[in-house]
Parts: C-alpha cells; structure tokens; sequence
C-alpha cells in the first residue's frame, strides 16, 4: 500500500497548497481604506502588507514536512501535518500546523520512552518541491535505527543561502528553541552542531509566541559580517518572518572602519574603558563660581553660587549626562520663581520653562554643564594626555595611557578617522548621555569574538528584553576572544543567562571533525571534542603538492565533479595569486568580499571571512599560512578546516602546523 499512502499524501499536499493561495488571495483582497485617518491607513497597509509576504508559497521548500497520528483522547486532532506555517481551509479546519505551535513540540521531543500521546511520527521526503517518500516510526516502544529520510535532509548538498531546518530540528536543539522569552541562553557550539539555525529558528519561535509584545520592541540578529547575513539571509523568510532586522555589529554602532593597532584595540576594548570613559565625561562638569542672576522688568532675582553649587551637586553622576543638563536648568529656574514667588508674584510652569531658557541660565549651564557629544568627549580623551590621566586614574597603566594617545593629532572631532573599537567607545558615551533604547530579543552569533564593550553595547540594545549568544571559544579569532561564556554574559548585562552547550554535529564529516579537533588542544583545552554522527568515510583528502596554486585548479575540476557548492578558503594575503591561478586554466569562480552575496558555485574565501559559513566541499590552501597571518592563527584555521559538509581537501607546499602532523 504505500504507493496509495503516496497519493494521499501528494493530495493532501495540493490541497494545502491550494487552501495557502486561497488565503493570501484573501489578504490581497483586504483593503486599508476602512482605517479612519492617512496614518492609520498607512499602518494598516503596512500590516496587510506583511500578511501577503508572510503567506508566500516557496515552491521548493515542502509545505510540510511531518505527520502526527495521535493516540491521545482529547480535543485536539487526531492527525496533524506539521509544517514551516499554518494553513487551514475556507471552513477553518487545519491543513497544517506550524511547527511552533505547542501541539508540534511532539514532532521533535516524542520518543518511545515519552511518546507524548502521539502513536505514530512520519516523515516526508522530497525532491524540489515533488513529495516522493515517507517514512513511520512507530512510539510503541520499538527500536529504531538513525531516519534514512533525516539523514538524508541534513545531508543534502547545499548551494546558496543558508536553508532553515525545521525539518530536522534534534530534541537538544528543539529545548534551546522553545526556551521562555524572558530567559537568556547561551549555546556553546561546536561545528556543524546547527547553533547558527537554532537561534535563528528561536527568534521565530518567539516571534510566533509573542507576537504581538515583539511586534512592539523588536527583534535583531546581529551577525560578524554582511557576508554572513547574506548567507542567512533567507531562513527567517521562509518561515513566514519577513520584519526582523538583521545587521553587524558595525551596523549597530556605527561603520568606522580605520585601520588600528590590534594592541590599541585591545586597550579599548577592555571592560576598564567603561569607567574610563563615564569620568571623561563627567569631568567636564566643573564646579560652579557664579551664580544666576535672572532680570524682569524693574525687578533682579540672583541664585546664589553656593545654592547653585549645591543643585549641581545633587545631579552630578545621579542621573545620565542629557537629562542632567535639562534637570539643572529647570532647578535653576525653580529656584528664581521660588523668590517670585516670595515678593508675591504667582508664576506658573510656562515663566519656569522661560526662564530655564534664558540667557543668564544657559550662561551658567554652558560654563557648568556644557552640552556634549560622545564625538567631542572621545576626541578630548585621545588627544590629550593630561585629560586621559585624569580620568583613567590608575585603571590604566601609563603604558596603556601612552598606546591610546594619538600619534598624529587631528584638528577636531568632525576630521577624526574612528577605528571599530572607537565606535563601541563611542556608544558607551551616547548611552552616558541619553538613555539607547533595547529591543524584546537580540541574537548575536559569533559572540566569543566581541570585545566587552561591544559585548556592553549590545546589552544595552536587550536591557529590557532577553538574548540569544550563539558561537564557540574554540573558534575565538580575535586577541580579545572571550575564555569563558559567564565572562560574555555578565559584559552583555545578562548575568542570569543559561549556557548550554551542542557537542553533537550533523553537518561536518566525523573524519573531518577529527582532523580538525587536533587543533583543540591548543585553541582551547577546557572543551570537550565536538562528536559527528557522520563518518564520512574518505572525506578528507590532505595533498602536499610543490606548486599549490597550480594544484589548486585540479583539485577545483575535481571537486565540481560532485553535487554542490564550492568553497575555496586561504590566507587572505593569498587570494589575488590563487584568483589568477584559476582564471589562468579558465576555471569560473567570484572572490568572496565582506559584501558579497555568495550565491556562486565556486567561491575563493578569504579566511577571515570564512566563520560562519559553510559549503559541501572545501579546499584549504596553505594552512601555515592562515595560522602565521594573525595572532590567533591556530583559532582561525580550526574555523577553515570545519567548514566542509561532505568533503575537505588541504592542499600544502609547507609543512602543517605540528598539531595536525
């Protein structure tokens, strides 16, 4: 009978298909100009249009992907389809229930030990968007051996974007999805453990979960590159969740990219700098020598200095620097209709607001408490010393005093050339003088290579809300990479927040997860070596050859031979050689840039660029040379040798790092 099963399954398949046009038809037909005032239409437009984006068919992606037989008695259905969204017909009557619906938890945590009222799980096998196999597994207690149709899912050659991977969500992986939105996870990940999709695939849960809360405060996915949002840049669309933001850290604080001393970055990416920076700022407080005298018509009302110097010292440090500035005014002001009032006069809040803006007030104010900005402070801190003494006291050494000064001085703050770590500075400041607002959730990947005051922007960004911190201490690439995940979270203000950790991958080959794990030691000795449930038996292939560029062509013919993508990864000094080398034998191939969108076949990846990404087969060239182009050299090329979903081919003139002999 399964050729029947088939057939009924296909039909139900097109029967949902049909009844999700019915239902963006419907949200087409719905019009906005019901909606009182232009700018409630606008809002109502705007939601209606993203309604009709959210009920998309994505004809290659399966409808669903599961099936449920319940045995439960109860009210719910007894068969349910579990899919990437809900569908239901013009009776209202469940076709498909998406996959963060609470009733679908079962399709992914169900086990013959708990088979959670379900007495059947099937699985769906596609080709494009065609169904063409299913597979049971009965929960009556039963052993069965690994899914053949989820092996073949996770296995499956990529090409383009990043995929979404609802269909093979593991119970671990489904836990961290579904965890509560007011709690704070962790995920330590090795490779190829699906961290990167899990808490993309959490940001939809809740989004689902909590619509309307997050439709309100938003969610962000802060990724390291641009060229690592392109790749993820598709999965959250297609389950249905076209309004969330995603960017860089660069694209949160600012893209100030000069170039700056590792050393020098160091320093100002240090914890300390958040001190440092709060006195530069309230140092240019100073203490008050005059003060107000305030004229209307024939009659003089003076504030005394030492009744100003009182106010301003009740504020000082209490309150952010903004704020600061307009609550003095207004005290000041309170204080002079304090003694109108006393020669019997009746002034109201309008005299007080007039005279809190006065010449004589704002005279006081900007001698007291001038107005700044974070530009100005930060300008004033690095170009002069005495200044930064004063106000790193001894958290910094003088040699660390020395590093930060700069060489060559600019002439202001508006020709200043800012460096990526300035732009945290920068934030912290901003966040001194006005309050950053936070967003419901933020998930940032790749979170051990942030330096704690980018750890501290970011939380600013989740202080009244939770996060996601995704990545892994073993890939750390940076010399401020973060030894610890409690360190990570205390900087991002999340104390509280649970780590877990994924060790199991399903993505990269065991053999060439073990080649790469020899490096671990090294990197990072406190973790446990990742496992893969893939042998990938002749997976990896390590060639010395004499000349590697012209090597390297072959070894590219060779590996277009197979289904799927191909990513070509070397230091990233090496890249213009090897670009020629495979132009020069007429080999297609795009140079993968912090822009790029990589949708093509072939693509040569420098290797800072390489973390985060994957493709079916990878090509390292010149390992040595990776590891002698950074000081974490190591760190980098664990990230170059794990990225590879079926096979990896090393290609080396020199001899390897002694960890991988």
């Amino acid at each position: 009978m399964p050729g029947n099963v088939l057939e009924a399954e296909r039909a139900h398949l097109a029967a949902s298909r049909a009844a999700l046009r019915a239902m963006r038809e419907h949200a087409q037909s719905l019009s906005a100009d019901a909606a009182g005032d232009w700018v409630s239409q606008q809002v109502l437009q705007g939601l209606l249009d993203q309604r009709v984006a959210a009920l998309a068919d994505h004809p290659d992606a399966p409808l669903f992907f599961g099936r449920l037989d319940r045995a439960a008695d109860d009210d719910l259905p007894s068969t349910v389809y579990v899919g990437r969204r809900h569908v239901h017909d013009e009776s209202s009557r469940p076709l498909v229930i998406d996959w963060r619906a609470p009733i679908s938890r079962a399709f992914y945590q169900a086990s013959p030990a708990d088979p959670m009222g379900v007495a059947l799980r099937r699985r769906f096998g596609y080709q494009g968007g065609d169904l063409t196999a299913y597979e049971d597994e009965p929960l009556d207690g039963r052993a069965l051996g690994q899914s053949r149709l989820l092996t073949e899912e996770i296995e499956r050659p990529r090409t383009g974007p990043m995929r979404d991977i609802v269909a093979t969500i593991q119970p671990d992986q489904d836990e961290i999805v579904r965890a509560d939105l007011g709690v704070t996870v962790c995920v330590q990940g090795a490779p190829g453990t699906g961290k990167t999709a899990v808490g993309l695939h959490r940001a939809a849960y809740l989004l689902f979960t909590h619509r309307e809360k997050l439709s309100r405060s938003g969610v962000t996915i802060v990724g390291p590159n641009r060229a690592f949002l392109s790749y993820i840049s598709s999965v959250l669309p297609a389950l249905g969740e076209v309004k969330v933001d995603q960017t860089t850290v660069a694209g949160v604080l600012g893209d100030h990219a000069h170039p700056e001393d590792p050393a020098v970055a160091a320093v100002k990416g240090d914890a300390r700098m958040a001190e440092v920076v709060r006195r530069a700022l309230w140092l240019h407080v100073t203490k008050p020598v005059e003060g107000v005298l305030f004229t209307k018509g024939i009659n003089r009302y003076r504030v005394p200095d030492h009744e100003v110097r009182e106010i301003v010292a009740s504020l000082r440090g209490t309150t952010r620097y903004g704020p600061g500035r307009a609550t003095l005014a207004q005290r000041l002001a309170h204080a002079v209709l304090v003694q109108m009032e006393r020669r019997g006069e009746s002034p109201d809040d309008r005299v007080q607001d007039a005279v809190a803006r006065s010449k004589p007030v704002k005279a006081v104010l900007d001698a007291v408490w001038p107005k700044l900005t974070p530009e100005q402070v930060l300008f004033r801190l690095l170009s002069d010393p005495e200044f930064l003494a004063k106000a790193a006291r001894s958290d910094l050494s003088p040699e660390e005093q020395q590093l930060l000064v700069w060489g060559k001085p600019y002439k202001s703050h508006r020709s200043a050339k800012w460096t990526a770590a300035d732009a945290a500075l920068l934030d912290e400041l901003g966040d001194l003088i006005e309050r950053t607002p936070s967003r419901g959730h933020l998930v940032v990947d790749e979170a051990q290579d942030l330096s704690a005051m980018q750890l501290r922007a970011l939380g600013r960004r989740c202080r009244n809300g939770s996060a996601t911190v995704l990545g892994d201490l073993a890939q750390g690439t940076t010399p401020w990479s973060a030894r610890s995940w409690k360190t990570v979270l205390d900087h991002l203000g999340q104390p509280s927040g649970e780590v877990t950790e994924l060790t199991l991958g399903f993505r990269v080959p065991r053999e060439v997860l073990d080649f790469a794990a020899r490096l671990l030691p090294s990197v990072a000795p406190e973790l446990a070596p990742p496992r893969s449930l893939r042998p990938g038996a002749g997976s990896l292939s390590v060639r010395r050859e004499t000349d590697v560029a012209a090597a390297l062509s072959e070894a590219v013919r060779q590996a277009l031979a197979q289904e799927g993508s191909v990513g070509v990864i070397a230091a990233d000094s090496a890249l213009p050689a090897l670009s020629a080398a495979l132009e020069a034998t007429a080999v297609p191939h795009t140079v993968l840039g912090p822009d790029s969108t990589g949708d093509d076949r072939v693509l040569l990846v420098p290797a800072t660029l390489a973390k985060g990404l994957e493709y079916d087969h990878v090509i390292v060239a010149e390992p040595a040379a990776i590891v002698e182009a950074e000081e974490r050299g190591l760190a980098r090329l664990y990230v170059v040798l794990t990225r590879a979903v079926t096979s990896l081919t090393v290609l080396h003139g020199r001899d390897l790092p002694e960890e991988l002999r």
